[in-house]
């Protein structure tokens, strides 16, 4: 597949390095011409996805972050700037999951642990990084979910925080518009990666179904009767960081093969 350079010579911050679409969406920004700043708290992990940035031709910075904390995210903004001595883009993509169990049965400190990673975090950081992006009148990219709707009990804990973030990130887009930057966020629905894979297998084996059994049950309310890969949510997520997008803010697209319509 070729990739088209939409992001060349820009820098972009990545909050949440893990399998699936963190990795993806790191490889997929250094294809697409961008220099990385990798933030997450596992230094091993990094450096993997270092590695594949700069196999790639691009510049990589790890940085081990803890972006529940206030002085880690603070070191993380002196360390791109010291770098770089610029950032275009920041997308947050680290997240926490609470207790999947009905709300009114959950313990606050599960769902303030999820508040912290899922909103405080993503508006710390965006706060931390304005006057940067502002500079270079860059973008701000919250990944978000699917499960915005969904009304399963199980579900509810996760949704609290995403739609919170939701919310938060309608309301940056307004605040900080005026500086000349942007805030989308996207909402992928189950991507077809290793964890989601393994959780596919996991589901078989306590039906009695097949992998495939259980993946064409997940596809089917999809217009498009599949589940999109990591590759195809970063490719859709960065074209918001990319010129091409400049005049777009306060959007949330959804990426999920045409499961939710939720257009007017």
């Amino acid at each position: 597949m070729r990739v088209i350079p939409l992001l060349e010579d820009k820098v972009v911050v990545l909050s949440g390095v893990g399998p699936g679409l963190g990795r993806a969406l790191g490889e997929q920004a250094s294809l697409m011409g961008a220099d990385l700043v990798l933030a997450s708290r596992t230094e091993k992990r990094l450096e993997k996805m270092a590695a594949v940035v700069r196999e790639h031709g691009r510049r990589a910075l790890v940085v081990p972050t803890d972006i529940t904390d206030e002085g880690a995210r603070a070191h993380l903004v002196e360390a791109a700037l010291e770098e770089f001595g610029r950032v275009d883009c920041l997308i947050n993509n680290a997240f926490g999951i609470p207790p999947m169990d009905p709300l009114t049965t959950l313990g606050l400190d599960g769902l303030r642990a999820a508040q912290e990673t899922n909103v405080f975090a993503p508006l710390r950081l965006s706060a931390l990084f304005a006057d940067a992006l502002a500079e270079s009148k860059g973008s701000i990219l919250m990944i978000n979910s699917c499960v915005l709707y969904q009304s399963q009990p199980e579900f509810a804990g996760y949704k609290l925080s995403k739609g919170t973030l939701a919310h938060m990130s309608s309301s940056l887009a307004t605040e900080l518009g005026p500086r000349g930057i942007r805030v989308n966020s996207v909402a992928p629905s189950y991507i077809y990666e290793d964890v989601n894979k393994a959780y596919f297998d996991w589901l078989a084996q306590e039906s009695g179904r097949t992998h495939e059994e259980v993946y064409a049950e997940k596809a089917a309310p999809t217009d498009l009767k599949r589940l999109a890969t990591p590759e195809e949510v970063a490719q859709a997520a960065l074209f918001l960081a990319s010129d091409l997008a400049g005049a777009v803010t306060g959007q949330l697209l959804n990426i999920d093969c045409g499961e939710f319509h939720t257009g007017g």
